[in-house]
């Protein structure tokens, strides 16, 4: 287990409202791994957003999955440094036509 297998499973959460996955929105923000855990801090687009439960909800699953030998799986969502779109991928940029 490594950090990029970590990005690797969050990189199929995709935001249902926006239809970009959390890793190229910039919303993780830290991926630590220890034999005993997998901790993530990520954040959401709005702190009102609606969907946060799904989304957190989706990530845990996700992560489940691919890692089914590690009973704790830990996701902290933060607000600092507050979210912008400027910490998207150029890739969801460009998915979402930002890029001109």
């Amino acid at each position: 287990m490594d950090e990029n297998a970590v990005y690797q499973a969050l990189s199929r959460v995709i935001d249902p409202e926006i239809g970009v996955d959390i890793v190229n929105l910039g919303l993780v923000y830290t991926v630590k791994i220890d034999e005993s855990r997998i901790l993530v801090q990520m954040t959401m687009t709005t702190p009102a957003c609606p969907l946060h439960g799904y989304i957190l909800r989706h990530a845990e699953n996700e992560l489940s999955l691919a890692f089914p030998d590690q009973p704790n799986i830990r996701i902290e969502l933060v607000w600092e440094p507050q979210w912008h779109p400027l910490m998207m991928s150029p890739a969801a940029r460009t998915a979402l036509g930002w890029n001109a």
